[in-house]
This record gives structure tokens, C-alpha cells and sequence, in this order.
């Protein structure tokens, strides 16, 4: 059986693992959807979908299971993005999700969704990960070591702390 995932992944950190660790043990193999392909270099989306297909990629090569990491361009139209992301994915048997318009947009489409609990969620959030870095704090123990690893080899921190810069004067 093949699973679905989707995650704008900005970055894969330890929430986004516990939940395909929990999905190995249903499925053989597994899509991930890299959400929101398209943005980059922006406060709320810092990585490129090349950056995160590599952190994806190294991150769940300990699961033994084959996995295809597949990047998704936003759609402004909810009421055909179920088929947009068919039409970018190998075929899938279900999907894995706990966002609340993706397991309706699914669901409307006649897709089976399995939603697991979330995973420490009041550190594991992307954006309190992404403040973090910007602020210089530690996030570190909160990725798996291939994302600190891709992280350190695009100067992340760097980016993410430019970009999160304003020109604006503060008084």
C-alpha cells in the first residue's frame, strides 16, 4: 500500500518524523508532498523545495519503506487541488493528514485519510522552529540531524535572518 503526506516542511523537523514513523508502520511505501513548492526565501517559507526535498530525503532514509519525495506548487483553487496533487504524485491508496482543509479537500474527493495525534506540538511547530532560528535560540535538538545538516550547508540561519529583516527604523 502506498501513503500520501503532504507538509510545506519549512524545515522537516521532528513532528514531521514521528508522523512518518507512525505511517511506516502502515504502509510500503510513501509520497511526501513538499507544499507550497513554489515560495522560498520568505520569513514563513526560508527553504527552497530543492532544499527541503534534500532534507526530506536524507531524514526517513532509516525508515525501510520506498519513499517518493514529490514538490507541489500552490493552487489558489481548493476545489480541484485534490486532483492537482494526483496529477503531480505516483498513484496513492491513502492519504495521511491532520490539517483540517486537507482532510476535507480529500475526503470530498473520495480519498481515504488517516490523521495520527500530533507529536509534542507546543515546540514542534514550524513556526516557533523558524523563530527560533531567527531569533538565535536553540532548535537544533527539534530537527532530525540530516535537516541540521542541510541547514548548515545553505547558511539557513543566515537566510532566514536576512530575510526576516525589515528596513524599517525602530524607536
Amino acid at each position: 500500500m502506498r501513503g500520501f503526506y503532504i507538509g510545506r516542511f519549512q524545515p522537516y523537523h521532528n513532528g514531521h518524523h514521528h508522523m512518518v514513523e507512525e505511517i511506516a508502520k502502515q504502509v510500503d511505501e510513501l509520497v511526501l508532498g513538499i507544499g507550497s513548492a513554489g515560495d522560498s526565501h520568505s520569513p514563513r517559507n526560508p527553504f527552497t523545495a530543492g532544499e527541503r526535498v534534500m532534507m526530506l530525503t536524507k531524514s526517513v532514509a532509516e525508515f525501510d519503506m520506498t519513499t517518493y519525495v514529490v514538490p507541489i506548487e500552490d493552487l489558489e483553487r481548493n476545489s480541484v487541488w485534490v486532483s492537482h496533487v494526483e496529477s503531480m504524485s505516483p498513484a496513492f491508496d491513502v492519504a495521511f493528514s491532520n490539517n483540517p482543509l486537507v482532510v476535507q479537500l480529500f475526503n470530498e474527493a473520495g480519498v481515504e485519510v488517516r490523521q495520527s495525534p500530533m507529536f509534542r506540538r507546543e515546540v514542534l511547530e514550524g513556526t516557533e522552529l523558524r523563530q527560533r532560528m531567527i531569533e538565535g535560540d536553540e532548535w537544533r535538538d527539534l530537527v532530525p540531524e540530516p535537516v541540521i545538516d542541510v541547514i548548515d550547508e545553505i547558511d539557513g540561519i543566515e537566510r532566514i535572518q536576512r530575510v526576516s529583516d525589515t528596513d524599517a527604523d525602530t524607536v
